[in-house]
């Protein structure tokens, strides 16, 4: 099954249009044609089929003739992930969070941080193709950008973690993680967070762990900490 994403669909939708680009792609390179069923999701849930009624490259259209609300994962997963030096990395995490599964996702601007500007348009566009090509029909929330400090004065519900690298004492995260949990979970950028910022996790309830016996790049240990909460959560 080949997924399609159109966030302006809803339940009560009969009849839709894709922009140019998708057209082009369903007619002259899919080759569909009238008749043909496309499945479609909104990312909220909704998996959509519909037959194609008019075919045009330009503004391809469709009737919906089916629809049904996926079920929800029983978890709640929030990684906020410094923005790392070289893009291409963050964008690799966004893929591969997406394909795992994650629910949302804010970019943190910590002390040592060398990257502190992104681009969220073209991180969306990564999580939208991830999403589609895992055939998920819960599109990850990517949130807005904001200074750890900002970040962390929130309110929190669930677990609570974060990773880093400091010589203290810290529990397994694969020990301390539970199924069925909201968790959120903090990794910091290259040059780890810096002790004032583990301090002010630790005032607000965040529990330090460990990801493992090696040092980790930032994206590998989003990675990690992501597949961990998915594999406890499927025992």
């Amino acid at each position: 099954m080949q997924l399609f994403y159109n966030p302006d669909i809803n339940e009560n939708t009969t009849q839709f249009s894709f922009e140019k680009e998708e057209s082009r792609h369903i007619v002259k390179v899919l080759r569909k044609q009238v008749g043909d069923t496309l499945h479609i999701t909104n990312g909220k849930g909704w998996l959509f089929s519909a037959q194609i009624s008019i075919p045009n490259i330009n503004k391809c259209t469709a009737e919906i003739v089916s629809k049904t609300l996926q079920p929800k994962k029983n978890y709640n997963l929030h990684l906020a992930v410094a923005p790392t030096k070289m893009n291409d990395r963050y964008e690799w995490f966004l893929e591969k969070a997406t394909e795992i599964g994650i629910d949302s996702i804010t970019p943190i601007i910590c002390d040592h941080s060398e990257r502190k500007i992104i681009k969220p348009e073209r991180f969306e566009r990564i999580i939208q193709s991830a999403a589609k090509q895992s055939l998920s029909c819960y599109l990850p929330e990517l949130k807005e950008a904001v200074p750890f400090k900002t970040f962390i004065k929130q309110d929190f519900s669930g677990h609570l973690f974060i990773a880093h690298c400091e010589e203290t004492d810290k529990k397994s995260l694969k020990n301390e993680l539970q199924s069925k949990q909201d968790i959120t979970i903090l990794i910091g950028p290259e040059g780890d967070f810096s002790v004032k910022e583990i301090d002010l996790a630790l005032q607000n309830k965040f529990i330090p762990v460990t990801l493992g016996e090696t040092r980790l790049r930032t994206e590998t240990a989003a990675i990690v900490a992501c597949h961990s909460v998915a594999f406890i959560n499927e025992m």
